[in-house]
């Protein structure tokens, strides 16, 4: 009779388990199918190619005044913006990149305003200025300008100033 109740209560066991497992609901296939796409690029290169200089300024005049001194990203110079009281000599020239990557794609370019020192550490701020985007040509190539300007003032320190630009370029 023990036998005949473990026998039963094993066969209740199974059939509840049975009943409280759920049915696997069969595979469907989705009504429409979806597409995958990734675009590839050749990392973008940008190279220094020629450095930017505002050649030599001689401070002149009396009083207080002062005066803007810029190259733009074409290469074309002003002195001293009509004041007066600025010489220029030398062979100003605006700075050169290169920058390389896909054929035929926008690059953004950017910068920040650069610190020019002298010796004594004594300040002057140059204000890049370039195109703010450039198309890659069918090799994949463009070389683009990049111009500045300083403010110089009648109690600006005389000196060789200097500094690195931080030029950036960014697909689009």
């Amino acid at each position: 009779m023990s036998k005949f109740l473990r026998m039963t209560s094993l066969v209740a066991t199974v059939a509840a388990v049975a009943v409280a497992t759920p049915a696997v609901a069969a595979p469907v296939n989705a009504q429409t199918d979806a597409n995958a796409q990734v675009e590839i690029l050749k990392g973008l290169t940008l190279d220094s190619a020629q450095d930017l200089d505002l050649g030599t300024v001689v401070l002149s005049g009396a009083g207080a005044w002062s005066a803007t001194v810029e190259i733009d990203r074409d290469g074309n110079f002003d002195c001293d913006g009509g004041s007066g009281n600025v010489t220029c000599s030398g062979t100003p020239q605006e700075a050169r990149y290169d920058v390389t990557g896909s054929a035929g794609y926008d690059v953004d370019i950017d910068s920040v305003n650069v610190d020019l020192r002298n010796a004594n550490s004594d300040s002057l701020i140059l204000t890049p200025d370039h195109e703010d985007i450039v198309t890659l040509d069918v090799n994949g190539a463009n070389n683009f300008g990049v111009g500045g300007s300083v403010t110089v003032t009648n109690t600006t320190p005389d000196g060789v100033y200097t500094g690195t630009f931080a030029v950036t370029a960014e697909y689009q």
